[in-house]
């Protein structure tokens, strides 16, 4: 996995560092992830205690995302909580409509904020995945008679682009939109599949469910979600973590920017195969192309 790199907003360096630290060590961001509001009046030994763990691990913690002392940390957790706010601390209480945007952003605003959350969604992904993980689900595909995908609402959109990229590599491939139908596939699914399970928060029941029934047939599993303590994670042979971008709450729902870590994910995912399997790849996209998107073409004009 790649070091934090101190160019991105701190929250998310801690947010990306999580699912790869050690238990003590995540403690302490997930302590100051809870509420990071009340970091900056907190001594190293006020946040150990509320941790649970020694000063010395929260010094650990603080050169683990980039930042040389408990001091620097501090300072670098206040001017987070400032900039998540606004430079109005009046405008971090408004109510948020869709990731991050406010009521009363105006256009401008929008589109930078929207941009930027896109941005930071690939970047966050970039940094969360581990290559350790990523080998093993190179590994699961290769060996795979079939990857099976188990996904609902937007996160199809990211199963579809696994489908097309695989199949044109050579790969048989089974989507369903309907999640019962996803059920059943996992249902009949043995020791030869592979299960893609994508959910962003990882609670998916359905998603959940053919994970849990694919692995009992003998299916291997790969997940593909942003929540390292989630259901999903803790259930399939592998997970990769996408970025976990801010929605406007249950109500609103995610955001389409924490689709492109997803997205991000499974094209990593594959160009990982691709690369592992030249030949072969480049054979069969020759084929496909041929037999399926050629005659689509508009015929050149002259």
């Amino acid at each position: 996995m790649a070091e934090p790199t101190t160019e991105r907003p701190l929250f998310q360096r801690i947010s990306g560092r999580l699912p790869y630290l050690a238990p003590s060590l995540r403690q302490v961001g997930e302590t100051i992830l809870r509420d990071p509001t009340i970091i900056p009046s907190m001594t190293i030994g006020e946040l150990a205690a509320q941790a649970g763990v020694a000063e010395s691990t929260v010094s650990r913690f603080a050169r683990e995302v980039g930042v040389k002392s408990y001091k620097t940390l501090v300072r670098e957790v206040a001017e987070a909580n400032f900039e998540t706010r606004g430079a109005n601390p009046a405008d971090g209480e408004r109510e948020i409509v869709y990731g991050g945007v406010g009521q009363s952003d105006d256009l401008a605003t929008i589109v930078r904020k929207v941009a930027h959350s896109s941005i930071e969604a690939m970047s966050f992904t970039n940094d969360s995945l581990d290559v350790r993980a990523l080998a093993r689900a190179v590994s699961y595909v290769e060996s795979a008679s079939a990857l099976l995908f188990a996904c609902m609402g937007s996160s199809a959109i990211a199963a579809e682009e696994g489908v097309m990229r695989f199949t044109r590599a050579g790969r048989k491939c089974f989507l369903f939109r309907d999640q019962s139908l996803q059920v059943m596939l996992a249902t009949i699914a043995d020791d030869g599949d592979v299960l893609i399970a994508i959910s962003d928060s990882g609670e998916t029941s359905a998603v959940v469910q053919a994970v849990e029934l694919a692995r009992r047939r003998g299916a291997k599993t790969i997940g593909i979600t942003s929540q390292e303590g989630s259901t999903l994670a803790r259930a399939v042979d592998v997970a990769l973590f996408s970025s976990n971008a801010a929605s406007g709450g249950e109500l609103y729902g995610e955001s389409v920017t924490s689709k492109w870590g997803q997205l991000l994910t499974i094209d990593i995912l594959y160009a990982a195969y691709a690369a592992a399997h030249y030949q072969t790849t480049v054979s069969s996209l020759k084929s496909t192309y041929d037999s399926g998107i050629a005659q689509s073409r508009a015929a050149t004009r002259r």
